[in-house]
């Protein structure tokens, strides 16, 4: 709703125009900047948005200040305690959680259309068996909307439906095809008597020679990773999603964007390098030297999983994370594995050291996730795709919720330039010409 109330601006003690300010549900209240260009010939500028409203939504809300994550309204410990990741999928995607016959038929969607088109397994003969799995993840993904060209009109709700029920069904397919492709095993396809998240260990795991039963304790382990990653707000790859899919492109291409921006180091590697961080630390004995390391702004050595970008108390997710990170361990009796030790131990030291509470670096989700996908045995370069598998469901709702948006337009930020000014070509030049 907008208040009625404005900000007016002042150059030089003398106004020069007033801006409409907009309150939301929840959070600070914003400036709308629409009319400032036209009224004052000025942008603003804000390197990364970080002050930069670039939406209005209505799927997820963070107080990085408090600690606070809610989906739909509700708190992110309520979903990853109380409901599976389906349900939280349904509520993502239409803005209530589902009754007993909305899960039911929503549920049988899903493993309705977990098989890929078997055109799809002669892409992975074009990559290297030692291709990222992220590399592999950005061109299958993205040739899914040369199968699946049925349902493409982006206008029509129930066309954008059924892409969203195809990615969120096949994205695991894919994900496990991509791990069996890289250790050179053949695919093992989805069984439909098993839910998503049994299917999904089943097909990592499985081979022609040994059948995979999940284990119940650690198929809820892995659900609980997929509710805390299925959304995050505007973060940088649900904002590239928002960007392609302002163009018209349609939405395989935009998760696909989505899915090569996640791959950055800076987003979605966080937990794939808070396991080479365990390892190049190697032993309990040597976590003083490299705490002093982390504290020494002249070391370029960070500790991975501490901190958060937009958390600025406590990462809500990572006590969550943590005490599965604990059942996981208990079930598989790797307490006293070395990385695992080493971890814990870095842990406490980390929570204990006046630097790191003076600073809130506290550990976040990524510090346990990579822990227990370690543990689950899914190898450190799959962690990202795991991680875009969790977070397929956050693209294509705020994608579905900006196409529906009458306010939707292009994205086109500008820029403040600080190139040459105009100039003209030397004479010797257009002569050699």
């Amino acid at each position: 709703m907008t208040k009625l109330r404005s900000v007016t601006l002042n150059d030089k003690a003398q106004p020069i125009c007033e801006l409409p300010v907009l309150s939301g549900t929840l959070g600070p209240d914003v400036v709308d900047v629409q009319a400032l260009y036209t009224q004052t010939g000025m942008f603003t500028f804000d390197p990364g948005f970080t002050s930069t409203a670039s939406c209005r939504s209505a799927i997820t809300y963070i107080d990085g200040e408090a600690g606070i994550l809610l989906y739909r309204g509700y708190p992110i410990e309520q979903l990853a305690e109380q409901s599976t990741f389906l349900e939280v999928c349904y509520l993502l995607l239409h803005g209530e959680l589902p009754n007993s016959d909305e899960m039911e038929h929503f549920d049988h969607n899903i493993t309705m259309h977990t098989m890929v088109h078997d055109q799809l397994s002669a892409f992975f003969k074009g990559f290297r068996r030692d291709a990222h799995p992220m590399a592999i993840m950005v061109g299958v993904v993205g040739a899914l909307s040369s199968f699946y060209h049925d349902a493409l009109d982006i206008r029509s709700k129930e066309d954008r439906e059924m892409c969203a029920i195809r990615l969120i069904a096949k994205v695991p397919t894919i994900v496990a095809m991509c791990h069996k492709y890289s250790i050179g095993l053949p695919f093992i396809y989805p069984q439909n008597k098993l839910r998503y998240v049994q299917n999904f260990m089943r097909m990592m795991h499985s081979t022609p020679c040994d059948e995979y039963e999940p284990n119940p304790v650690l198929v809820r382990a892995l659900d609980r990773i997929l509710i805390l990653h299925a959304d995050h707000e505007q973060n940088a790859s649900t904002s590239t999603v928002r960007l392609a899919g302002s163009s018209g492109a349609n939405p395989f291409a935009c998760v696909t964007a989505g899915i090569a921006c996640l791959w950055g180091a800076a987003h979605g590697g966080a937990n794939e390098a808070v396991l080479y961080m365990l390892e190049e630390i190697g032993d309990v004995s040597n976590i003083s030297k490299y705490i002093n390391k982390a504290k020494d702004k002249d070391d370029p050595f960070r500790l991975m999983g501490f901190g958060h970008r937009v958390y600025k108390n406590h990462d809500p997710r990572a006590k969550l994370m943590r005490e599965t990170c604990h059942e996981v361990l208990t079930e598989l009796g790797l307490h006293e594995d070395k990385l695992f030790k080493l971890a814990l131990e870095l842990e406490r030291i980390a929570l204990e050291d006046e630097y790191f509470i003076e600073k809130k670096l506290y550990p976040n989700v990524d510090f346990y996730s990579g822990i227990v996908l370690h543990a689950l045995g899914i190898p450190s370069k799959m962690f990202t795709a795991v991680f875009a598998m969790g977070r397929t469901v956050g693209w294509i709702s705020h994608w579905d919720e900006m196409i529906s948006d009458p306010e939707q337009k292009i994205g086109r930020p500008r820029q403040l330039y600080t190139g040459a000014s105009r100039r003209d070509l030397p004479p010797e030049h257009i002569k050699s010409v």
